[in-house]
This record gives C-alpha cells, structure tokens and sequence, in this order.
C-alpha cells in the first residue's frame, strides 16, 4: 500500500494502522499547526453502501460528543474515488493494549483510566450513543503538557459499531468482542446503556486482576456466560463484590449506569487513588518526520456481489435473490468471529468476494472469482432459504468428477452441532478433527488426497445459539485451505 501524499487539504506523514474496512494515516493541518489521524474506508468498501454509512455513522456519533475521554472529529469528507475519511485526534501515546503488552498498570493507574474511559462512554449515553465494542484495542491515550507537566488522557475510540439507542431497539446486526461483550448484545436483543456498562466491568476486570473475565471465542459463548472466575484474593472483597455485580448476566442486576458503576469501584479502593499511567514516546514514528512518503504497491481492490459496482466485480457473477441453490458433495460450516475490523492484509492475488445483503464474505485466491453466485440455498431438512454464498475456479468446482477448487458459505438454522458431515468418496479417509472452544464452539473434518489432488476441509461452528455457518473448501493444499476458512466473515 502506497502513501498518499495529501488526503483532502492535509500532507500524510506515514500510516499508523489498518484493518479490513478502515487504514488511519498520521497527517498534518497546516492551518492549525497539528497532527491529526485521518481514517479512510478501504477500498475494498467503496460500493458497499452498508459499510459507507457504518463509517460516515462513527463520524456524526463523534461529533454528537465534547469530551476529552472521546476521540474528536474534526472533519470530513470525500476523496476522488469517492471514499470517506474522517479527520480526527491523533493518539500519540498509543493504546490500552500496546500498553499492557509491556507490562500491567497498577491500581491506581487501571482506576484512572478506567474512570476517564466511564466518563467517555457517560458522554455518549448523554447524548444517546451506546459504543457496543469496549475493549484495550478502543481505548487510546493522547499526551499533552500543561505549564512544563505532562498530563495522559485516556479516549474512547473506534464507533464503528456504535449505534444510537433509538437504532438499538430495532433489527440490528450483532457485533462486539465476545470477550467484552454483554450477554444481551450477544444475543442480538434490545440494548441500553448497561450493555456498555458490562463491556467497562469486564475491562475493569483486565486492568485489575490481569486477566480478563472470560476468553470466549465467539458470540455463541457470549450469550449465556458462566459467572467469572474468583479472584482470590487479589482484590479487597468489596471490590470484587463491585465487579461481578456489574458484570451479571441478567442486566436488571447491574448498576444502572456507568457513573454509578465507577463510583462503586473507586469508593472500594480507597487505599489505590488514581493515578496516570506512565508517559510514553509517541508510538510508532517520530511524528515530526517529513520525510518523503515510501511507495508501494496498491492493495487490490475486492470484488462486492449484490452491489452497484464496476469493472470485475460488475462480472463476477449471476446473482441468485430470490431462488435457492444447493452445494453439491459435502459442504461443511465455519463460523466467521464478528470481531468488528478483522485485519488481513490482502495480497494483490487474493479477492474479498462479498454478499452485499447479508453481509456474507469470504476472501479467496484470484482464480477462485471467476464463478461467484450469492443468495438463498435450502439446507438439508429445511424448507426456508437462507443467505448463501459460492466461489469457484469454474461452475461446478465442487462436483464429485470436478477438479476445481472454491467455497461455499451458507447460514443454516441448529442449536446443536451436528455429529457428522456427509463423506467425500473422491478422497481418501477423513481425518476429523474436533476442536471444542468455549462451549463446543466448532468441529472440523479433513479429506485429503481428493481427486485432482488437493484437499476438502469441513468446519462446523455455531454462530448464534441458534445459528450456524456451513463452509466447504476445496483447496490445493491445507495451508490455502486454511487461509479462506480463517477469512470468513458470517455478515451477522
């Protein structure tokens, strides 16, 4: 990815970060003689009018807050190929994680942030934003000095999942961090601001114990968590008692707010006043540097079914709205981690290949675009249709006689996994491979040595409680294979 020289009216300097749907570049305003981060849609995004209003969305809940505890927006607006970017506070002492990663905070210092970050989401509920994804990633600190002192403050960034609490009541789609995330947002159910409230407890329990609460790998374990693990001891009681009051299942028996939440915390660790976290150096670059921009090659650019495109993704395929298809030979289930911002770089011979209506996408090798159809298909022992999605080297690539390589992804209804797959007979004996995660999270079954050579890989994982995702890959080898069922992003 090569560095632009200006986005808008602001010179880049270098970039600092990026994930699937955003990359932030470090930049300069000229007029007010500071740094700024200017977050971009991916290029990948650009047609995908869901993904667009989700960015333009996190700039106006922005703007919606004055507070030092959120990260500012500044500005806005269009590049030439019609993206979007937001102009915004640049961090430039880092984040909570990269903190942590260098060592734990004391108490007084995870009981400052974790006030300062309170303070940021009771701004948002004011003014009727909830975050919903409230994790070390999204908290971000910004130095300045005041009279020759330096003074840290903690931010709250990266609303790409926020949503108002107006919108929460309706359909929505699920997301958060499952290890953060609230038990009713798991479930996909009408939030308010004790959801946000969870997702700050389960941090809290981070900083304070240094561990988090749970490690859950999906959603589906998010939903219907046991209760957190005892401390012992390494907490006063009282303190303790706080945590796990905010961090119940049943959302009635938590604080009513965050104020109140924080309140409790801070009065049951009288001995651990807070305190900021230490000063760092900027993270990454020097920010001063105006160095030439380094060029490189651009990403290539995704392919976005069911969407007003152009060029390749305008052929990738028929569209399949309102009719059903089913995947011939064995098809198998992967579930796609909702993590918000799943971050693989793309190579120039890779393609994201998307089903703009449910959200479906799946990231395979450039070959395998050729035949793209999306849709509904009937699974086994239903009579509903369901959003579906085919990738292949040719049509009928996943036939018996076939030597094509693709993928199939489908949504299907189950609450239990089920306790086998249907058989390859053009490849040798499988080699199951069951792989229980938080709860019987997935199961993968491997064929090798297929006809035509190559692999078909199986894995079944619930989504939702009541929800699964069925995949099938056929590949050239195992380390492919892998690399398309790691990709794969459920829309839910």
């Amino acid at each position: 990815m090569s560095t632009p020289s200006r986005l808008g009216r602001y010179p880049v300097r270098r970039r600092i970060g990026s994930g699937a749907f955003a990359t932030v570049w470090l930049a300069y305003d000229d007029h007010l003689d500071s740094p700024v981060a200017i977050k971009v849609l991916a290029e990948n995004w650009t047609e995908d009018q869901h993904a667009r209003q989700r960015f333009i969305d996190e700039g106006r809940f922005l703007r919606k807050v004055d507070s030092p505890h959120v990260v500012s927006v500044y500005d806005a607006g269009l590049l030439g190929d019609g993206r979007p970017y937001l102009v915004m506070s640049f961090a430039d002492q880092g984040t909570l994680a990269e903190r942590l990663e260098a060592g734990a905070l004391t108490t007084g210092q995870a009981v400052q942030v974790i006030a300062q970050i309170g303070a940021g989401l009771h701004a948002l509920h004011e003014r009727g934003v909830l975050h919903r994804d409230v994790k070390p990633g999204n908290v971000l600190f910004r130095g300045d000095e005041r009279n020759g002192t330096p003074h840290l403050n903690a931010m709250l960034g990266d609303l790409g999942l926020g949503k108002t609490m107006e919108m929460s009541s309706r359909l929505t789609m699920i997301g958060g961090t499952p290890s953060y995330v609230a038990p009713e947002q798991a479930r996909g159910e009408q939030l308010d601001a004790r959801a946000d409230q969870y997702s700050l407890a389960a941090l809290a329990y981070l900083l304070l114990s240094g561990r988090p609460p749970y490690e859950h790998a999906t959603l589906r374990a998010a939903a219907d968590p046991d209760p957190p693990p005892p401390l012992e001891g390494r907490l006063p009681a009282e303190a303790e008692r706080v945590l796990l009051k905010a961090l119940a299942k049943d959302r009635d028996e938590r604080y009513a707010d965050v104020p109140a939440f924080v309140s409790a915390l801070t009065a049951a660790l009288p001995d651990h006043p807070p305190e900021p976290p230490p000063w760092i150096a900027a993270v990454g670059a020097d920010d001063s540097d105006t160095s030439p921009p380094v060029t490189g090659a651009e990403p290539t650019e995704g392919i976005v079914v069911g969407a007003t495109s152009t060029g390749a993704a305008a052929d990738a395929g028929p569209l399949l709205h309102n009719r059903s298809f089913r995947a011939a030979g064995a098809i198998a289930l992967v579930v796609g981690l909702v993590a918000g911002f799943v971050g693989w770089q793309l190579a120039r011979t890779e393609r994201v290949v998307r089903d703009a209506d449910s959200g479906i996408e799946v990231t395979v090798p450039e070959e395998w675009a050729r035949e793209v159809d999306t849709g509904k298909w009937t699974p086994p022992g239903s009579e509903v249709g369901y959003a579906a999605l085919s990738a292949g080297t040719a049509v009928g690539w996943n036939a018996q006689d076939a030597s094509g390589h693709g993928v199939f992804v489908g949504l299907m209804p189950g609450e239990e996994l089920p306790s086998d797959v249907p058989q390859h007979p053009e490849c040798e004996e499988p080699r199951p491979v069951e792989i229980n995660r938080s709860g019987d999270d997935y199961v993968e079954v491997e064929f090798p040595d297929c006809a035509g050579g190559g692999v078909t890989v199986e894995r079944i994982v619930h989504v939702l409680a009541n929800q699964l995702l069925w995949v099938q890959v056929r590949a050239p080898d195992r380390g492919v294979a892998d690399d398309v069922l790691d990709s794969v992003v459920s829309g839910l």
